[in-house]
């Protein structure tokens, strides 16, 4: 079963005014046949690079620690005490900042990032923290060894997402969970926009200026795929407002999101970046002169599968019409 729930949010970083709420794997391949469209290499060195400007890296950290708190939140639903928990794509530890004792006694961060693992390592936590450099398409766990997996923004860097989704569905016990965020196809769609209609006026043509992102239709057929049960998608919008689209491609360089698309332009002509400045104040600013920028995070949850998990029952061998009761509703309300 698939849910899906559609919701607008709002966050800004605390330097602005604030309105908030609370595609084939370079190493493993599961999917023969998946294509490489990320450069892992170059998404390495630009979180390492992002990392080591420790004042600059904190203070992007407000969207990763936001979806991580509602990642968390997520693991609170479910009424169970985690013994061993792996924190797929950490960063520099954003899920940590909100767990206790109480939900997980031990979280392994994983990142292929050394540099943004490092970051925060002098920091005490309350749960007991081990640090591993992994890469999320070449998982070094042994099968049904983990009582949960958690990735917070980081699979969507992945090449072969079905084949990350097995793996983790490998690495998990019996009736084990996995709770993730990616951002979803519409993020950025802004930014976008913008710079296709600069390059286009000004260059002639386009180039991949932003990754291709998961579509929310595709992510529960994915999961069900990978082997995974009692799958759940759902969908927050968060709409983040910066002073203009420059403060927003350097907010994601600090964050280590740059474009890391394998058939990317090195450059970006100054020309063209001012024509997609004043585009995109022009068709999406808001009227006190800053603009906006979608995040489109896509939540997902997947069990691997166990006897003790509910079974749907066979067709044909319910007891009551659901016809007959609606009727009966609808006859007792006249």
């Amino acid at each position: 079963m698939v849910l899906k729930v559609f919701r607008m949010m709002q966050i800004c970083p605390s330097r602005l005014f604030v309105n908030s709420r609370r595609y084939a794997s370079t190493i493993v391949s599961e999917i023969p046949g998946a294509f490489i469209v990320f450069d892992r290499v170059a998404k390495t060195r630009q979180k390492n690079r992002a990392a080591l400007d420790m004042e600059s890296s904190r203070q992007v950290d407000y969207l990763k620690d936001e979806v991580a708190y509602r990642i968390v939140d997520r693991l609170l639903d479910i009424k169970r005490e985690f013994k061993t928990v792996v924190d797929l794509g950490s960063g520099s530890g954003h899920i940590i900042k909100h767990l206790d004792q109480d939900i997980v006694k031990e979280l392994i961060m994983c990142d292929m990032s050394e540099k943004a693992l490092e970051r925060d390592k002098d920091i005490g936590y309350k749960v007991e923290v081990e640090r591993k450099v992994v890469d999320e398409e070449s998982l070094p766990f042994e099968e049904n060894s983990l009582d949960a997996v958690i990735s917070s923004l980081s699979l969507h860097w992945v090449n072969d997402l079905p084949g990350a989704f097995i793996q983790i569905r490998r690495s998990l016990k019996p009736d084990g969970v996995f709770i993730g965020a990616l951002f979803g196809g519409d993020t950025l769609f802004e930014l976008r926009t913008s710079l296709q209609l600069a390059e286009t006026e000004r260059e002639g043509g386009i180039s991949p200026r932003v990754s291709p992102m998961t579509d929310v239709r595709d992510l529960g057929s994915l999961l069900s795929r990978a082997g995974f049960t009692l799958t759940t998608v759902d969908l927050d919008d968060i709409v983040v407002n910066y002073p203009s689209m420059f403060e927003l491609m350097q907010d994601l360089r600090a964050m280590g999101e740059s474009n890391a698309v394998l058939t990317r332009r090195p450059f970006l002509k100054r020309d063209t970046m001012l024509a997609a400045a004043a585009i995109y104040k022009e068709l999406y600013g808001n009227p006190e002169g800053t603009i906006p920028a979608t995040f489109q995070i896509l939540y997902v949850i997947g069990w691997k599968p166990d006897v003790s998990q509910p079974k749907p029952k066979p067709r044909g061998s319910a007891q009551t019409s659901l016809k007959e009761i609606l009727e009966k509703s609808g006859s007792e309300e006249q």
